[in-house]
């Protein structure tokens, strides 16, 4: 059975005073919570606040971005060694902000999957359609090229080691959520892509829903067969509600 995965992507909120606030409340609320996994992925100025509070409790840390590149020329880019200084365990790649207001495109964000594994971090892929591509019917189509981009890269097995997060562009900050059916209906293509390969791959494959996920949607979304957690916006910057959402994932205990 696969094991729950409920990740907070924080996006560019956070300060040093409020931070310790939220890891507090995260730690103290989740310490006990067994059977699921759990992480925040921080900006990058915050790494070392959240290595320094974190490390001995049982919720892992991450990035949102990275360069490809290892090293070099590159300014203001920052690569997955410099990640693992921190403590990284995981990495966001190809957050559908990333690609609609950086231009980052599958041939980009499968090499930043790349380097990601390759320094040993577990790479979180974010794949999802717009409202104009799912009122036009071509949302699998849309998120098999997106994952074909990295299957090009690592092959079936390296994708099955990482982490899967679909997020329809539409539901992100936008306070609309895909109902739980229409959530299993793309998180079950996605499986079943992959089963196409390699059925124990699929198996093993973690695979998210983001999309304004919140303490009240969480435990019926979560419920669904081929959901397996969630990477969770806004609600990760409140601790009580995030800790609500990961508690949905093991059935509220």
């Amino acid at each position: 059975m696969r094991e729950k995965f409920v990740a907070g992507n924080w996006k560019m909120h956070g300060g040093l005073g409020q931070n310790k606030t939220l890891l507090d409340t995260i730690v103290a609320e989740l310490g006990s919570v067994q059977g699921m996994r759990c992480a925040v992925c921080v900006p990058y100025p915050y790494l070392f606040q959240a290595q320094s509070m974190l490390q001995g409790s049982r919720i892992a840390w991450g990035a949102q971005n990275l360069s490809q590149h290892e090293k070099g020329a590159y300014t203001g880019e920052v690569a997955a060694s410099m990640l693992l200084d921190f403590g990284c365990r995981y990495v966001i790649v190809g957050h559908s902000e990333r690609r609609a207001l950086y231009g980052e495109d599958d041939a980009a964000v499968a090499l930043k999957f790349v380097a990601a594994q390759k320094a040993g971090l577990t790479p979180i892929l974010c794949v999802g359609e717009t409202l104009q591509e799912r009122e036009a019917g071509v949302t699998e189509k849309v998120v098999a090229r997106q994952l074909d981009a990295v299957l090009a890269q690592v092959g079936v097995a390296g994708l099955a080691s990482a982490v899967v997060a679909y997020e329809p562009v539409w539901a992100i900050g936008t306070g609309k959520t895909a109902t739980p059916e229409q959530a299993q209906a793309v998180h079950a293509f996605i499986r079943g892509k992959i089963a196409a390969q390699s059925r124990e791959a699929a198996g093993r494959l973690i695979i998210q829903y983001g999309g304004s996920v919140k303490g009240s949607n969480a435990a019926e979304l979560f419920s669904m067969p081929d959901i397996d957690g969630g990477l969770i916006g806004g609600a990760s910057l409140d601790g009580k509600e995030f800790a609500v959402i990961c508690r949905a994932a093991v059935g509220g205990r």
